[in-house]
């Protein structure tokens, strides 16, 4: 069978893979701690379960709108207005399977063969995916890690050319954990609008955020970028809820339009039971996500401060999202009971053989030097994981 070329372009998910890893060796019997997985520990709010329910009960299971059920399309649209100003018609908001799903209807609606798409490092594993999917090409725009992975304007322009058709953000960002300011985005929306390129502004975790920070979104600084910004966001990190699979974009009418159209010729609609759910998510999901937010700070200040007192491993206190990325450089080049580590691969997987610890290596990331631990998870995992960590590492000659 000969596969479309497509195929050979890209790579299963390296997260999704490292945590099924892990639960396969979980269900062996294994003790492994899994620092792996990228979705919040908390159970989902019981006002969420209770719309499902009611949902399930009134027999609230049939199809829906492609495009989503009208009550949850008014809820987005009433939550961009209150919290970021933003003025969307239901017509400008599609409801989707995840925010991923809503990330490839972007791409599959705007890229094809000959585009090129910005994308700073380091990033999300599944935007350049998508756009090798779509016949594009990713243009990697690399952040320091001593600049707080900020975006430098001049080297954002270089890499425009006449083929760039959108640049995508991540604030708060997986993996970094890092945030973009009013400043940097006003000045990122400028170059924008300058170059009329579309702004994929993904705000996923838009809500996770700590020291008193507050979400800016690049669409809310003017009519002239907001015409140019599609905005992806969903429940699964604010409310618990990854396995409902419930994400949204709210964009230009022509763009959404189109994304809705192929919606209805892949997935159809959303499921209905999780579109209730989501709307319950948005309108009482408040205190939960406010809970569960102090929670993770707790936690990113624990794992932070631990792998900072173990030698080799340096990592700055992410302002946002539930990751730690340390920088790794001071363990590469050190031997373990298979060879060489030369690489954050050669490190994953020597945790994950010799000291049953998942975690993810920062190549699928854009990086050479970090890994990528999620402190979703217990004080209690994140205790016993960074002791097993400092064990592992100092076997290493």
């Amino acid at each position: 069978m000969k596969l479309a070329a497509r195929v050979s372009r890209i790579a299963p998910s390296p997260t999704l893979a490292m945590a099924a890893t892990a639960k396969a060796m979980a269900a062996q019997g294994i003790d492994v701690i899994d620092f792996s997985t990228g979705e919040p520990d908390f159970d989902t709010p019981e006002p969420v379960k209770a719309a499902a329910e009611a949902a399930i009960r009134s027999g609230f299971t049939k199809y829906t709108p492609s495009s989503g059920i009208d009550e949850l399309r008014s809820a987005i649209a009433e939550k961009l207005k209150i919290e970021q100003g933003l003025q969307y018609d239901k017509s400008q908001i599609l409801v989707s399977c995840g925010a991923k799903h809503s990330l490839y209807n972007v791409a599959e609606a705007l890229l094809e063969a000959g585009d090129e798409i910005i994308i700073p490092t380091p990033y999300w594993v599944s935007y350049a995916d998508q756009a090798f999917l779509n016949d594009a090409t990713p243009v990697l725009l690399a952040t320091r890690e001593a600049d707080g992975y900020a975006i430098d304007s001049t080297a954002l322009e270089q890499r425009i050319t006449p083929r760039t058709k959108a640049l995508i953000i991540n604030s708060p960002s997986n993996p970094t954990g890092a945030t973009y300011n009013r400043p940097m985005l006003e000045r990122i929306a400028a170059i924008a609008v300058r170059h009329d390129l579309l702004v994929i502004s993904d705000e996923i975790y838009e809500k996770v955020l700590y020291d008193g920070a507050t979400h800016v979104s690049i669409a809310s600084l003017g009519p002239d970028i907001a015409a140019r910004t599609v905005v992806i966001n969903g429940v699964s990190k604010a409310y618990a809820m990854t396995g409902w699979r419930i994400g949204y974009a709210a964009g230009p009418k022509e763009l959404i339009t189109a994304m809705g159209n192929i919606q209805s010729q892949s997935t159809s609609n959303p499921c209905s039971i999780s579109q209730k759910a989501a709307v319950a998510a948005l309108r009482f999901g408040g205190p939960f996500t406010k809970q569960m937010v102090t929670e993770f700070d707790r936690r990113r200040r624990a794992i932070v401060e631990g792998l900072n007192t173990i030698p080799g491993i340096s990592c700055s206190m992410p302002a946002g999202a539930f990751y730690a990325f340390p920088n790794i450089q001071g363990v590469l080049g050190k031997r373990g009971p298979t060879g060489p580590i030369t690489s954050p691969t050669d490190l994953a997987t020597y945790l994950l053989k010799e000291a049953h610890i998942a975690v993810v290596p920062g190549e699928p990331f854009g990086s050479q030097s970090h890994m990528r631990l999620s402190y979703a998870t217990s004080m209690e995992t994140i205790g016993r994981g960074l002791d097993r960590l400092r064990a592992a590492l100092q076997k290493l000659g």
